[in-house]
């Protein structure tokens, strides 16, 4: 394969992985009703983090800078 083919290659896994990190960042957080502390309070709604699809979030995120970074460093040297 010629640098052209891998340097888009790279920027296409650069591009599925930012996606895949997006998609993943949303999943991660669902909003949960918190019961009232004292009685007469309304019941009050919380977000609530799910901490492995933040961290496959942040790994897809390094992935698609890392893949971004080299396949535009290859476009350059040709």
């Amino acid at each position: 394969m010629t640098n052209r083919k891998i340097a888009v290659v790279e920027l296409a896994v650069a591009a599925v992985a930012a996606v895949g990190c997006v998609l993943s960042w949303f999943s991660a957080r669902s909003l949960e009703v918190v019961a009232p502390i004292l009685e007469g309070e309304p019941s009050k709604s919380t977000l609530v983090y799910y901490p492995p699809w933040i961290a496959l979030a942040v790994f897809l995120a390094a992935v698609a800078g890392v893949s971004a970074v080299s396949g535009v460093a290859r476009l350059r040297r040709g």
